[in-house]
């Protein structure tokens, strides 16, 4: 079948067809997508074949020892995917309901939205819907947004890293990301003051990883001073690792202000006055365009934004 309508599609396809497609795009493998779905070879074979005439094209390569996907095929095991995703969703929070919970919330959010912003709204809309569920996903902005775009999240707190981005995602500020460079209090530079570039390459670093936005952020701040990035570094995504080796080795560290905050004012940690400039970026809301918020979901995002009006009303009253 060559010409596929919209409600012939509709009355054909069935969520039988969404599972076989999915894991047969993770297995890539005829017999382990059978094995997974419990059901025969022949079976899967037969049901593939009637999902292909449907479409009116082959959505995976028959070749000897794997089954990847055509280049049509990748775009319809990506709709399969967000699918079952969103069909999964819907199930969490009809189960939650009938139990007499408040539905299923799912946000994520980059370092600096989970050390304050995510908490605070967190602890304010359990304490309206104290049954709601609530799921917390900490990555990075890119790993958010695919997260966002496959139905996964229902909504994240992370900030653009490409200017594409905006295509697919609505986006509210919250607040800026100010970064800083970080020692323990024991660390030779800890008290000198103003440091140079040179002082800074003398020692060993820890860092995001490379490919990471904030580590490209860096690199460029680097590139800006002219000098190269350090050598002798450990790269790390994770924040209690990034911290532990921080306060116990001669490190030198670069994490958003809202991490160290409470490190520097116990004193275990001290900010280096460095050459290196990174001027602070948004923040903010990440929901799927032309999808409004509705539920759980809208409330938090209220929330997120009330606190965050408040914080700036106390930054103003400060001036």
């Amino acid at each position: 079948m060559t010409d596929l309508s919209f409600s012939h599609f509709c009355n054909w396809l069935k969520f039988r067809h969404l599972v076989l497609i999915d894991t047969l795009g993770r297995t890539r493998n005829m017999h382990l997508a059978a094995q997974q779905m419990n059901l025969s070879q022949p079976a899967i074979s037969k049901m593939l074949k009637e999902i292909e005439h449907l479409l009116g094209f082959a959505l995976f390569e028959r070749q000897p020892r794997s089954m990847p996907p055509t280049a049509l095929g990748e775009q319809v095991v990506r709709y399969a995917q967000v699918a079952l995703n969103d069909a999964r969703n819907f199930v969490d929070q009809i189960g939650s309901l009938r139990e007499g919970g408040h539905g299923h919330l799912k946000v994520g959010g980059i370092f600096a939205a989970t050390a304050v912003a995510l908490p605070d709204a967190i602890v304010q809309i359990k304490q309206r819907w104290p049954l709601l569920s609530i799921e917390v996903v900490e990555q990075t902005s890119d790993h958010l947004m695919a997260m966002l775009d496959e139905k996964i999240l229902h909504l994240a707190v992370a900030r653009f890293t490409d200017e594409a981005q905006r295509q697919r995602f609505d986006f509210q500020p919250l607040a800026p990301e100010p970064f800083c460079f970080v020692v323990n209090h024991h660390h030779p530079l800890a008290e000198v003051g103003a440091v140079t570039l040179q002082q800074l390459l003398e020692w060993p670093w820890i860092l995001y990883p490379k490919g990471t936005p904030i580590r490209g952020r860096m690199e460029r701040a680097f590139a800006e001073a002219g000098v190269a990035v350090p050598r002798n570094t450990i790269d790390t995504i994770s924040m209690q690792t990034f911290l532990k080796v921080l306060q116990g080795g001669p490190m030198i560290g670069m994490l958003p202000q809202a991490m160290v905050e409470p490190h520097l004012h116990s004193g275990v940690l001290r900010t280096l006055e460095t050459p290196l400039h990174l001027a602070p970026q948004d923040y903010g809301i990440l929901t799927r365009k032309g999808e409004p918020l509705v539920g759980p979901a809208l409330e938090f995002a209220e929330i997120l934004m009330a606190d965050a009006r408040k914080a700036r009303e106390r930054l103003e009253a400060t001036r």
